[in-house]
């Protein structure tokens, strides 16, 4: 088995079905204990569609290994690292070390600067193939991101349900959303605190998806 922490280079994608129609939800979202807003119009469609052809091809795709419950896995999806230099992000019991920025990358970078006032310093970039590759549930709060994290999320390619539930309280309903190409979710203030998210497998025909989460570091890993 390959060591946990590891990655296998140039993994090939899925052949990819017909895209599903997204079902965009108007912002900001109304959750008790976060502030989570969502434009499901962020990037014009043609520059949402050439920008996905060029993190296609500019990113160096791997699938990297994780540990859960004491085993260690490949992950459900392909994923890169980039950002300034010297930057490390600790998941799973590894320290990862991001690459430059691709200018694909740096440009969104710097049109998110534009756009929320936020400078962030990397950006984890998740491939999701088909409806086989998914994001358990989790919270963006980890040490090196800080109390109240700011995560930029854009998504290209095919609409893929993001769900959301709340860490303690059993009377807020869960949240369900269809994320859209060329959409921006922005979560920020007390949000991970409280809230936890995940990408679900699904059964029915789904296109490929780019997803792109900017974050700043706060702390070393």
């Amino acid at each position: 088995m390959r060591p946990c922490g590891a990655r296998s280079a140039d993994v090939p994608a899925r052949a990819a079905p017909p895209t599903a129609d997204p079902t965009p939800t108007n912002a900001p979202l109304d959750l008790p204990d976060a502030d989570v807003v969502y434009d499901p119009a962020f990037l014009a469609p043609g520059e949402a569609d050439a920008l996905l052809a060029a993190l296609l091809d500019e990113v160096t795709w791997e699938q990297h290994h994780v540990r859960i419950a004491g085993k260690c896995i490949p992950s459900p999806r392909l994923s890169a690292w980039h950002g300034d230099p010297g930057v490390a992000y600790r998941y799973s019991g590894t320290t990862y070390r991001a690459d430059g920025w691709t200018p694909t990358l740096a440009a969104l970078r710097d049109r998110l600067l534009e756009r929320t006032g936020h400078r962030f310093d990397s950006v984890l970039v998740n491939r999701y193939r088909d409806g086989a590759d998914s994001m358990g549930w989790h919270a963006d709060d980890e040490l090196e991101l800080g109390p109240e994290p700011v995560i930029a999320s854009i998504s290209l390619g095919a609409a893929r349900r993001f769900a959301l539930k709340h860490k303690r309280r059993k009377d807020v309903d869960p949240v369900r959303l269809e994320l859209a190409h060329g959409s921006l979710l922005l979560m920020s203030g007390a949000t991970q605190a409280h809230w936890r998210h995940a990408v679900p497998k699904t059964a029915r025909p789904v296109g490929e998806r780019v997803n792109l989460t900017f974050r700043r570091i706060v702390a070393p890993a």
